[in-house]
């Protein structure tokens, strides 16, 4: 497998960034998308996710997802795609447009994604603390019938 450049991987980061990033949320940091062609309008269809036991395992499939794709290119010609889960088609075309303009090496994505990344780690730090509150610490009590 090839290694990823910096950029590569900073589209990376980002593409994921916007795809789990909460629609409402997204449309309010975001609300006017840019002067755009369609390269492939926002459609729904379903993938197969696959699966490993114990994360090294044969792979198997696990089931299918919905999920919603788009591609555009803004007025200067750059190019954005998105793949979402779920069916809705304007956080498709907002992450599309958003990833256009990271390409683009818009100065408007930084504060957006800076902000859904924050939002993002309060979430995974609120789950685990609430994961935490669950946890049962389980001891061994010695009987000393070896002795």
């Amino acid at each position: 497998m090839s290694s990823l450049n910096q950029d590569q991987m900073a589209r990376r980061d980002r593409m994921g960034l916007l795809a789990r990033a909460e629609p409402s949320r997204l449309e309010k940091l975001f609300p006017e998308i840019p002067v755009h062609e369609l390269l492939r309008a926002p459609e729904a269809g379903a993938v197969m996710v696959r699966g490993r036991v114990g994360a090294s395992g044969g792979p198997f499939n696990l089931g299918e997802m919905t999920v919603t794709r788009c591609s555009l290119r803004l007025e200067g010609g750059a190019v954005g795609h998105a793949y979402v889960q779920g069916r809705d088609k304007s956080h498709a075309l907002r992450a599309a447009a958003l990833d256009a303009l990271g390409e683009a090496g818009s100065e408007q994505v930084a504060p957006i994604l800076n902000a859904l990344r924050a939002e993002e780690a309060a979430r995974r730090t609120e789950r685990a603390e609430k994961a935490a509150a669950t946890k049962v610490e389980f001891f061994t009590m010695v009987r000393g019938e070896d002795q």
